[in-house]
């Protein structure tokens, strides 16, 4: 494959068009005109910002306000190393009947669900059809989904601080529902190729999603990241006895020359995907179907 185009560079980018400030003009006594430019609140002045972004495409969830005061802004990390001896540990499975209002639901899980908007987002959509279940590795972002869930009074959307490498075929085998859709989007690069091995997609990690998923089921992965893209293609690739490509299945599903998907099909970016497409770079997606 050829070369992929990762960003746009910042001096090509189009600019947010900011308004002049308003401005009053008036007569002296001396008949002569004078102008005064009157002055802006600061946030007016300000270009939009990603984060803005990202508050107005889940506005609907009302979530700026709604901190955890145990948490409070959350900084990120980037890049955590799932091999830690911490994390190695397999997750206690919840009780699922507690965990959920309808435990027999058809389930999508979300590995490295980062802030939970997303899942929030579907969950709220699809109350009464389908559970949620997020895995993430990060413990502060945990928490703090978990509270948002709690606010937005939520039954089928759970959060589990887990190590998907560890944790996922455990978690799954024991849902009494189907599982129906797994998600994997702009997770961590570890760009060092020493590190590569602490990527969330390995062939195990593919062989637990492949065989637990129920024909029919679904994958979706993405990332702004060409090699990552490429590399977690690869993997699923690889499974093409069991997988085929959405546009096999649904030809309006629509894919460049390369087998990349156009648009998302999930109906709401993620907040990485909001960012990096602000800063002008691609999102390469892919999605497989189990066949039958």
């Amino acid at each position: 494959m050829g070369a992929i185009l990762h960003a746009i560079p910042r001096f090509l980018r189009p600019a947010s068009t900011i308004s002049p400030p308003p401005k009053l003009s008036f007569l002296t006594p001396g008949r002569r005109r004078v102008s005064v430019y009157l002055t802006l609140p600061s946030s007016e002045k300000e270009e939009i910002r990603s984060p803005q972004l990202v508050e107005r495409e889940y506005a609907d969830l009302n979530l700026t306000d709604k901190f955890c005061q145990e948490v409070g802004h959350v900084r990120i990390r980037q890049h955590v190393n799932p091999l830690r001896a911490g994390l190695m540990v397999p997750v206690e499975v919840p009780d699922w009947n507690a965990v959920f209002e309808d435990a027999t639901l058809p389930l999508m899980v979300d590995i490295g669900s980062g802030s939970g908007r997303f899942l929030l987002w579907l969950a709220k959509r699809n109350s009464e059809s389908r559970n949620y279940l997020g895995l993430e590795i990060r413990p502060k972002l945990v928490k703090r989904a978990e509270y948002w869930v709690n606010e937005l009074a939520l039954r089928n959307i759970h959060f589990s601080f887990s190590n998907a490498m560890i944790s996922f075929k455990q978690l799954v085998s024991t849902y009494p529902g189907p599982l129906v859709l797994v998600s994997i989007l702009c997770p961590d690069p570890h760009f060092k190729k020493r590190h590569h091995k602490r990527r969330v997609v390995q062939k195990p990690l593919v062989e637990s999603i492949v065989e637990s998923l129920v024909p029919g089921g679904q994958i979706f992965i993405q990332s702004d990241v060409p090699e990552v893209a490429l590399d977690m293609r690869e993997y699923f690739d690889a499974e093409s006895d069991k997988l085929v490509h959405i546009d096999n299945v649904y030809p309006n599903m629509l894919c460049d020359n390369e087998g990349w998907l156009l648009n998302n099909p999930m109906g709401i970016r993620t907040e990485r995907e909001i960012h990096a497409e602000f800063e002008g770079a691609r999102i390469y997606r892919r999605m497989y179907q189990k066949q039958r």
